[in-house]
């Protein structure tokens, strides 16, 4: 019963991560292309400043997976992309073009789907058998079926 709540607040916070990243970094539509960017590679073309606000944006996927319970790997592998992002947007000229392209929002949210995809998928393993119990009951069932026939 327990395994509901934590699964639906889990799902909540993968919606809420999806909806995030699409903002961040694939919102926007180039005119006659497939390619999309970001909100986050628009305040990346102010100066070093907007890596930074992009930085601290990007937190909040980092956030949540520590809320959801995300091992300290996955957290790592997180904060690896996003200093990845820091350092290829703070990049003279090409900076800008690689924050459109990289979108480590998107790559984080994808790290946490599929670590709390597999742990969803993980149950814990069924309970033994109740042996014993079923031997003790039918031992008991047959004194008394015994008795019983006895007695008639």
């Amino acid at each position: 019963m327990a395994k509901q709540p934590i699964e639906a607040q889990q799902r909540a916070t993968l919606q809420r991560l999806d909806t995030f990243s699409r903002l961040m970094d694939s919102s926007i539509g180039l005119p006659f292309t497939r390619f999309k960017f970001g909100i986050e590679a628009i305040i990346g073309l102010v100066p070093v400043v907007g890596d930074f606000v992009g930085l601290v944006l990007s937190c909040y996927v980092l956030v949540e997976a520590h809320r959801a319970g995300a091992s300290t790997t996955v957290k790592r592998q997180m904060l690896r992309n996003m200093v990845i992002d820091l350092l290829g947007g703070l990049l003279p000229v090409v900076g800008d073009a690689f924050d459109a392209i990289y979108k480590a929002n998107t790559r984080n949210t994808r790290l946490l789907r599929t670590y709390l995809e597999h742990q969803l998928a993980v149950e814990p393993p069924p309970p033994p058998f109740p042996w014993k119990t079923l031997i003790g009951l039918s031992i008991f069932f047959a004194a008394i079926v015994g008795w019983i026939a006895f007695i008639w």
